[in-house]
């Protein structure tokens, strides 16, 4: 039987086709972790098998096994293949997924380094990865047998690098979403200042709903790997560190957009936790940061804005969502093509206005799509962007960049507050990089703008549906 026609309804997290996975009887308790290397360009990938690695026990749930959220670009399922059932599935997003949409690759091919986690198998394996094709399905795009009990299985130690910071603790990982934030460009001498900015900023993102509610589901814990210099790189400025995460800014070439390339580095001193989680927090000045959904969240410690990013990238690395704003300057060039429904619950391209993605939560009498001044907006908007970018490019201070930012806050957070159908969950056009043809939930949130404090009722349903993918 091909793979590609392997049970459908594995895909589903329950049914009457779906029985639960027995743990115990299935997997050993120890984490596998399979690296391998994503390879391409704009019209073609290939994977490219590294290594496969035993790290400490299991932290996910026992038994939300299968996923059954339907998000991700991607795809990893592991199945049995004396019965061809999916015993473990999770979606996911990758940094080769977004470079894929930037005009680099359409010039050039490729290599970036990924992994994927599960539980470590009794028995031999299929290891299946797809990929989101445009009709919203999954298709198969590798496959390998993974046997747990070969030689070819590294089971060295996993490294200890230092101590843990033990901030939020409720309960056994298997329980709970398991949140560890690492450290990086924090030097020895600065471990106590890493400690003060995780302790900040994790009190921020309980502030914020849904996590406030839901904060009894959490564990936290902090990992400061020490660095040699303070600071992270950044390539605009002629700014280089040599860091144990390799984090830099200026990733697909874009200012403040933060990423590491160094993942197996960042896969071996993050397994010495249990986590479900990464979020990387860098010390800077510099406003920054990034995130990919089932992958890690990047944030830079010192910027005033530090509160909105931990808390904004967190929904995109966690809960899949996506950014709803359109005016900023993005590499990407088709991130969202045209016709096509995204796989982010928080956006949608309306090809059923009659049935909109989150129509379960729009009032009667709400008018689909729903009218906002965009104009207005987008003129404000706009010319914030031109005065950001001006600043850029003359070397202006982080001081100077923040002042903007609570000048366009003092505009569009009013503007925001007074439309009409403000609080109202609508399909309000604009999202999702593009201004035309992408529509969001509501006229703000905090995937939108830097204005509110929490998500929107459709992105604290998307996160508390991945809560409890985890938790139970």
């Amino acid at each position: 039987m091909l793979l590609s026609t392997l049970l459908s309804c594995a895909l589903g997290a329950a049914g009457p086709c779906a029985p639960a996975v027995d743990f115990d009887a299935t997997f050993t308790g120890a984490t596998l972790r399979y690296d391998y290397y994503h390879c391409g360009d704009a019209t073609h990938e290939e994977i490219a098998p590294d290594r496969v690695r035993v790290e400490g026990p299991w932290p996910g749930s026992r038994t939300q096994l299968v996923d059954g959220t339907n998000l991700g670009k991607y795809l990893a399922e592991v199945v049995d293949p004396r019965t061809n059932r999916v015993i473990y599935s999770r979606g996911f997003a990758s940094i080769y997924g977004e470079w894929e949409t930037t005009g680099e690759a359409k010039r050039q091919w490729r290599c970036l380094h990924e992994s994927v986690r599960f539980p470590e198998p009794r028995e031999p394996v299929l290891l299946v990865l797809k990929k989101r094709a445009g009709d919203g399905t999954f298709r198969e795009l590798f496959a390998q047998r993974v046997d747990p009990h070969t030689r070819f299985v590294d089971r060295s130690p996993v490294p200890i690098t230092g101590p843990v910071v033990k901030v939020v603790e409720n309960g056994p990982p298997a329980t709970k979403v398991d949140v560890l934030v690492l450290g990086e460009g924090y030097t020895a001498a600065q471990a106590g200042e890493f400690e003060a900015d995780l302790r900040r900023l994790v009190g921020v993102f309980f502030q914020a709903e849904p996590f406030k509610s839901r904060a009894a589901d959490f564990n936290v814990r902090g990992l400061q790997v020490p660095s040699a210099e303070s600071g992270i790189s950044n390539p605009r400025k002629g700014v280089w560190r040599a860091t144990p995460l390799g984090l830099s800014f200026n990733a697909f070439d874009s200012d403040r957009y933060v990423l590491t390339f160094a993942n197996q580095q960042l896969r071996e001193l993050a397994a010495q936790v249990p986590y479900d989680s990464l979020i990387i927090l860098f010390k800077d000045r510099k406003y920054g940061g990034g995130g990919i959904f089932n992958l890690w969240s990047t944030c830079s410690a010192d910027s005033q804005e530090a509160p909105y990013v931990f808390v904004h990238e967190f929904g995109h690395s966690f809960g899949g969502l996506a950014d709803e704003y359109y005016t900023s300057q993005v590499s990407y060039e088709d991130f969202n093509p045209e016709g096509l429904e995204p796989w982010e619950p928080n956006v949608t391209a309306l090809l059923d206005p009659e049935h909109p993605k989150w129509g379960e939560l729009i009032d009667p009498g709400t008018p689909i799509p729903t009218p906002w001044d965009q104009e207005r907006y987008d003129e404000a908007s706009l010319a914030y962007q031109a005065k950001r970018t001006a600043l850029r490019e003359r070397g202006g201070t982080e001081e100077e960049a923040e002042a903007l930012f609570d000048e366009v806050r003092a505009v569009t957070g009013p503007m925001l507050r007074s439309e009409e159908h403000f609080g109202e969950v609508g399909a309000f056009e604009g999202g999702g990089y593009r201004a035309k043809g992408i529509w969001r939930p509501e006229v703000d949130c905090i995937m939108f703008t830097r204005n509110p404090q929490n998500f929107c009722r459709v992105c604290s349903r998307g996160l508390e549906r991945v809560i409890d993918l985890y938790s139970r």
